[in-house]
């Protein structure tokens, strides 16, 4: 069934208008529909032309008039504004049973953090950090504090870790990626810039500073397949996220693991330590 338009009878003018406004609307569907490539535009530039003439300049200014009202309505629907993040009852039971104003030890925050996992699949525990900027250097030289750890239970997921050789990279090349971490060799730099436009937005691209180029490759896998992870600050803050473990771990294996976070990094170095599960409210501990 075709769109349904108002008329008002006996209204000349408006009928006119209508008209002309229909018949500007037609003219632009037809100038969508026949596209010309132009000679010396640049990448994405189309020149419209219906049959070989030109639209006349009120069709041009109706046109130009409907499509300035379409980007109004989409800049509206951009301003929404919306409210405060409602939490499910799951989330609101659980974080009742944590006092957001206490310093848990770990302890207890390692207790409590199973307690109140929301989840029905085995949830991640993570660790999250705030650094002490002054300790870490200047803010304003914007510089990455990142290291690695050895996690004595490991994370709880299986990390595939492959050596960059010729076969991976044509695997690469055809948009097959089949690893979580890629380790190479110095000599097999040259060949992964070919690939770097891949692999970099991934964060999959071997770099000395996270040890993923060493000259002991063999070596390097075994540590990283057996626990060991890397860390860094974000950006702009000195905040550091990371898995520790998964909910079905024991309390010591959780322990053991925030305990040598906490050591790689340096006491001193951490300002507040926060713990959580998937989906699960934060439990402040004890630096």
């Amino acid at each position: 069934m075709g769109k349904v338009r108002k008329v008002v009878l006996g209204d000349e003018a408006l009928e006119k208008k209508q008209k002309k406004r229909a018949e500007a609307r037609r003219e632009g569907k037809k100038a969508k529909k026949t596209k010309v490539e132009g000679v010396g535009l640049h990448g994405g530039e189309r020149t419209a032309v219906v049959e070989g003439t030109e639209l006349t300049s009120d069709v041009k200014e109706l046109l130009e008039k409907v499509e300035e009202g379409a980007q109004a309505g989409k800049a509206e629907k951009k301003q929404k504004v919306r409210g405060p993040k409602i939490r499910g009852k799951k989330y609101q039971e659980a974080a009742k049973l944590v006092d957001q104003k206490k310093l848990y030890p770990l302890r207890e925050a390692v207790v409590l953090v199973k307690k109140t996992s929301i989840t029905k699949f085995d949830a991640t525990v993570e660790l999250h950090l705030n650094l002490n900027p002054v300790v870490l250097g200047e803010k304003d030289e914007k510089k990455d504090f990142r290291g690695s750890v050895a996690l004595p239970h490991g994370t709880g997921k299986t990390v595939r870790v492959v050596a960059a050789d010729d076969t991976i990279l044509e695997e690469i090349t055809a948009g097959r990626i089949n690893f979580d971490i890629l380790v190479a060799h110095p000599s097999m730099m040259p060949k992964l810039a070919k690939v770097a436009r891949i692999l970099g937005p991934k964060g999959l691209m071997p770099n000395p500073k996270t040890g993923t180029v060493t000259t002991d490759v063999e070596k390097r896998i075994k540590e990283l397949s057996h626990g060991q992870v890397n860390f860094k600050t974000e950006p702009d803050n000195p905040l550091v996220h990371m898995a520790i473990g998964k909910v079905s771990f024991s309390d010591k294996q959780l322990i053991d693991n925030t305990e040598a976070v906490i050591a790689a990094i340096g006491q001193g170095k951490i300002i507040k330590l926060t713990l959580s599960s998937t989906m699960g409210p934060g439990i402040k501990v004890q630096p």
